[in-house]
């Protein structure tokens, strides 16, 4: 059996009204947000850390020249290789000619070295050593090549969809390519997934073979919270960076590429994190548990329940804003009992001024149990009077 179609159409109307009332009286008036942003960057992509809110996104998914930045996912495969227990810190890894002759950035190794795993994560990290990529290549896959090839698989395994390796360094090569959303997607993963290495990316300067060399971020120590990631340069990919920074109790992460200058990278990483910062503002819109709607029930010992979020929800809002937000409750119309409580019943859509829409889940807040006897005498009556009688019933 199938509940009236005026009854569910009307519900679903109330139930729409019903939300955008509670998220309104929840947050207050909110405004069209001042979100205008651009960027001298080929491509950029920056991101609301906590909360996944892409903040900003422009040629995003374009596969492009990464340099360096590329280390990046040398040093995922590092970690990875250390959180599985397939090396140690203190592991030495032996250092090939090749490694040695590389050119560019170098952590400055040669063959009589025996350089651990940590020696050569600062080395990469702070250096940006091209010969320390080489030597965890070698290390950990027997070749340069067969660890690019790994590299790639990985890579589409993580879902970076727009990520081909050649090497482990980000020399340049023609099949060498990564999108700005798949280097931010691996920053936010280091960052998530490997805290004790993490850290890592916060040094400032490292000495190998009595050489002593500066961590290239720029925005390291700078005052804007930044304690991370890895910057590029290649003539062919311009100036780029990973970076990302702690401001309170939020953090953000962001991609640039294709800059023309070593001062202008600095000076758009500056513009993007006081922006990012300071034109969003993190809210609790919804306590878990609270109704937000009902949903039609059919054949039930009550004739609705009520739809609730199962967790808190917290968004990044525009911090000057002018019109309400809106919300609407999407679902199927009425459901057959019973019901148990907990089942996921809906969809509460909110729509925030220049950003993306969140869906958030809705459940059942309670069971509610097939009615008795009297329930379907009752619910059969409504259905003769509808049909014979014209009689619409805007209750079940």
């Amino acid at each position: 059996m199938h509940a009236p179609r005026s009854s569910a159409g009307s519900a679903v109307h109330r139930l729409a009204a019903m939300a955008v009332l509670l998220l309104v009286l929840a947050i207050g008036t909110i405004a069209q947000a001042q979100t205008t942003f651009s960027t001298r960057a080929e491509a950029a992509w920056i991101v609301d850390h906590n909360t996944g809110t892409v903040l900003y996104s422009h040629n995003a998914d374009v596969p492009l020249p990464p340099a360096s930045m590329s280390k990046l996912m040398t040093m995922n495969m590092l970690f990875e290789a250390l959180d599985d227990g397939r090396i140690q810190l203190d592991t030495p890894f032996s250092v090939s000619t090749r490694a040695r002759e590389m050119g560019g950035s170098r952590m400055f190794v040669d063959e009589t070295d025996n350089p651990t795993a940590e020696d050569l994560i600062r080395g990469i990290v702070v250096h940006s050593g091209n010969d320390a990529t080489v030597v965890v290549a070698e290390g950990l896959a027997g070749s340069e090549d067969a660890f690019a090839r790994l590299m790639t698989e990985r890579a589409r395994d993580l879902g970076l969809t727009q990520s081909t390796f050649a090497n482990a360094s980000g020399w340049p090569h023609p099949s060498h390519r990564m999108s700005v959303h798949d280097l931010g997607t691996l920053a936010m993963r280091l960052i998530d997934e490997f805290p004790d290495y993490y850290d890592y990316f916060a040094e400032e300067t490292f000495t190998w073979n009595d050489i002593t060399q500066s961590n290239r971020n720029p925005l390291l120590g700078a005052g804007l919270g930044v304690d991370g990631l890895k910057t590029g340069h290649t003539e062919a990919a311009g100036y780029g960076l990973v970076a990302s920074a702690v401001q309170g109790d939020r953090r953000v992460t962001f991609v640039i590429s294709g800059l023309d200058t070593a001062q202008e990278r600095l000076d758009e990483g500056r513009r993007i994190l006081n922006w990012a910062f300071r034109q969003f503002v993190e809210r609790r819109v919804l306590d878990a548990g609270t109704q937000v709607a009902e949903r039609p029930v059919w054949m039930g010992a009550a004739g609705s329940v009520g739809l609730v979020a199962e967790e808190d929800v917290d968004l990044l809002l525009p911090a000057q804003i002018q019109d309400a937000l809106s919300a609407r409750v999407v679902h199927d119309g009425a459901i057959e009992a019973p019901v148990s409580a907990g089942t996921q019943l809906g969809e509460l859509v909110i729509e925030r001024p220049g950003l993306d829409d969140v869906r958030v889940p809705l459940v059942a807040e309670a069971d509610i149990a097939r009615g008795g006897f009297m329930t379907r005498i009752q619910l059969a009556t409504q259905r003769l009077a509808e049909r014979f009688l014209g009689i619409s019933f805007t209750g079940i």
